[in-house]
């Protein structure tokens, strides 16, 4: 079977969470609410493997393991659009986008058997998936690989830095590895919200108080916009705690 797909830069895929590589995180860190995605993955998923070896794996209680994935993501309400998205649907930052704009409908964090589903527009989008348009994946192999090749590179070299992290967090917050296997054991699934400062010290020469003054004001306005909607309880939770944490980093500087 195959599959053809381009974008017509519609911009009605540029909705709630956008996963983010480190880099292009902190090069966009003036612009995205950012946080750190924890996904666990129960044994039997297509991509189980390569999410085990891009993240962690955690015991469950039936002795079984769960792969956990994490990743850096600007943590927009669904529903509501990107920051980069002007009022025409254009994306502003369309020059400098993210990876995962740019490999978008293929997924790097997903094995290349497992792609089939992604490249089915939803319900509204305007993608071209006409066979004028450009193949992208044939008998379930992608055939123009690049942009899904870059972001499987910057993947591989996040996870040298993410596995650590993350194991450093597991030993030191009990509370996380139960939220983990909580969310691993439901049926539906389940992910949990870290605040993305916690990362910090692991991403070489960033300077804390410098990124905790770009991302102040914009976790503020989110969390101003979030602010008694009952939908968006979760999120204004997240982003209120991560504004005071910022706040408390700021009034920390020498």
């Amino acid at each position: 079977m195959e599959r053809h797909f381009e974008c017509t830069a519609c911009g009605k895929c540029c909705q709630g969470w956008l996963p983010l590589s480190l880099d292009d995180a902190l090069a966009h860190a003036g612009r995205f609410p950012l946080f750190l995605l924890w996904t666990p993955m129960r044994p039997g998923g297509k991509s189980f493997d390569l999410t085990a070896k891009l993240g962690i794996t955690i015991k469950l209680k039936n002795r079984k393991k769960a792969a956990v994935r994490i990743t850096a993501i600007s943590y927009v309400a669904s529903h509501m659009p990107c920051p980069a998205l002007a009022e025409d649907g254009k994306c502003v930052v369309h020059e400098t986008k993210p990876q995962r704009c740019k490999t978008m409908p293929l997924s790097g964090s997903r094995a290349e058997n497992d792609q089939t589903d992604l490249l089915i527009p939803s319900p509204g989008w305007d993608c071209d998936i006409s066979s004028e348009s450009t193949l992208l994946y044939r008998d379930k192999q992608i055939i123009a690989r690049s942009e899904f090749e870059a972001e499987r590179k910057q993947l591989v070299a996040d996870a040298e830095i993410l596995r650590p992290y993350a194991q450093l967090m597991l030993d030191s917050l009990p509370s996380l590895r139960m939220d983990l296997h909580k969310m691993a054991l439901r049926p539906q699934g389940g992910h949990v919200i870290v605040n993305f400062s916690t990362l910090l010290a692991r991403l070489g020469n960033v300077d804390v108080f410098a990124f905790a003054a770009q991302q102040l004001p914009i976790i503020q306005a989110f969390a101003d916009l979030t602010r008694g909607q009952a939908n968006h309880k979760d999120e204004h939770q997240h982003y209120t705690a991560c504004a005071e944490d910022y706040r408390r980093t700021i009034d920390a500087k020498p």
